[in-house]
């Protein structure tokens, strides 16, 4: 799970074109806007109001959010939510029962355990995981959309939603932009990628990063029109302790970073909500249930990426990505 506040840098790299357009720190990280030559000043204040609205409801590392207020009830009440929070958290709930808890949206407690991406990470011992992993249990949240609250069961409890609230601010902006008649736009939210409308009427030439090399560093494209691409994978952030890394997607079954042989799965879906929470419960599940999970879902396919250089694609997936990197094979 990613944890709020220390995402990713572009994992991804849209190849077309210089950088462009407007970027802004918020929601944790490099947000980066194109539209190319339909910008103006108005729709990027608009573009990045509405960024700094969901960081002020959904962040876990500021203080006095709605999802710091959840967490700092749990135990003892529900806390009104808003509208957006209340479809995040529902949205949440859904890949939580079809991954299995694989990806869960109350992690929090685990995340703050290992605290990697921070300035103190550290390998917490066999019973703190055990104690821990006792408080990390989608089926104690609780929303109730008539009273439109949320509440964690017990004490100590914390949602941490990094690993979909991203995807759900990419949406937000492909929608301002379909209100405000773009044709055509690159969406950035520190890798969370949405390859908005199409680029001059052509598809929009996205690199997919090489999880061994260094940031920017691309392996292959995949060309798309209007569709989000979200990459989660051991590259993305990290501890080095005693010579060994860790890296930050956490198991909800042993409470360590989850090991099932693959570097990263990038998931190409319509919503960038679907394929931010997706590209965490497929790489959690591992290869063989991550793949059934994706192709159990309509518009979504999946690039997975394995230790040994192997890459295995979803059929559409397949059709738009084109390998430029020897070291790797495909089929």
């Amino acid at each position: 799970m990613l944890s709020w506040g220390f995402f990713p840098v572009c994992l991804l790299l849209a190849c077309t074109e210089p950088p462009q357009g407007q970027a802004e720190l918020v929601l944790g990280t490099i947000c980066r806007i194109n539209l190319y030559e339909q910008g103006s000043p108005e729709i990027y204040q608009t573009l990045f109001s509405r960024l700094r609205e969901i960081e002020l409801t959904m962040s876990v590392t500021k203080a006095d959010t709605t999802v710091d207020r959840i967490n700092k009830n749990a135990g003892i009440r529900p806390v009104p939510v808003p509208p957006d929070l209340m479809e995040v958290l529902e949205q949440a709930l859904k890949y939580a029962a079809l991954s299995e808890g694989a990806f869960d949206p109350t992690i929090g407690p685990l995340v703050q355990l290992w605290a990697i991406g921070s300035e103190h990470p550290r390998i917490p011992d066999a019973f703190e995981i055990e104690e821990t992993l006792s408080l990390v249990n989608w089926r104690d949240l609780v929303i109730d959309r008539k009273a439109a609250t949320a509440f964690l069961r017990r004490s100590g409890m914390a949602l941490d939603l990094g690993a979909i609230a991203k995807g759900y601010a990419a949406d937000e902006m492909a929608e301002i932009l379909q209100n405000a008649g773009i044709p055509g736009a690159v969406i950035d939210l520190g890798g969370n990628i949405f390859a908005y409308g199409t680029k001059q009427g052509e598809p929009w030439r996205i690199g997919i990063q090489n999880p061994l090399s260094t940031r920017g560093a691309y392996l292959g494209i995949l060309e798309v029109q209007h569709k989000s691409i979200v990459t989660s994978g051991v590259y993305e952030r990290y501890a080095e302790i005693e010579g060994k890394r860790y890296h930050h997607i956490l198991s909800t079954q042993n409470g360590y970073p989850v090991s099932h042989g693959l570097l990263s799965v990038t998931i190409i879906a319509d919503r960038s909500l679907d394929a931010d929470a997706l590209s965490t419960a497929a790489f959690a599940l591992g290869y063989e249930k991550g793949r059934a999970l994706v192709e159990s879902l309509d518009q979504v396919e999946a690039i997975f990426i394995f230790e040994d250089m192997r890459i295995r694609c979803t059929p559409a997936a397949l059709d738009w990505f084109t390998l430029r990197d020897s070291q790797f094979s495909l089929p």
